[in-house]
């Protein structure tokens, strides 16, 4: 098994989008960084932080399964994802990206 990491930040679109109960959201990391992945609702709400830790470089998976942070189902609706990341070589990423979830 051979171990890529990638060049750059990256965050991707989340599958299946619509998705119901549990999606999936990927993320390249090219160094070992401090992740927050943050769920919003579509009123800027934060509903849940699904990462809060350091990951090491490389392609990481983390799967929402709808749920607040409260362990309560989340309703139908449009949530946004943002990943931040704080790279051990000092460089800072920010990205936002809008899921629905159709129930």
């Amino acid at each position: 098994n051979i171990s890529v990491i990638p060049d750059d930040y990256s965050l991707s679109q989340n599958y299946p989008n619509p998705f119901n109960p549990s999606t999936t959201i990927n993320f390249n990391l090219p160094v070992k960084s401090n992740v927050n992945l943050i769920i919003y609702d579509a009123l800027g709400r934060k509903v849940n932080e699904i990462v809060n830790e350091e990951l090491p470089a490389g392609l990481q998976k983390v799967t929402w399964n709808g749920l607040n942070s409260n362990g309560s189902r989340t309703s139908s609706g449009v949530y946004f994802y943002r990943l931040i990341a704080n790279g051990e070589n000092g460089n800072r990423f920010v990205q936002s990206k809008k899921m629905i979830l159709l129930k």
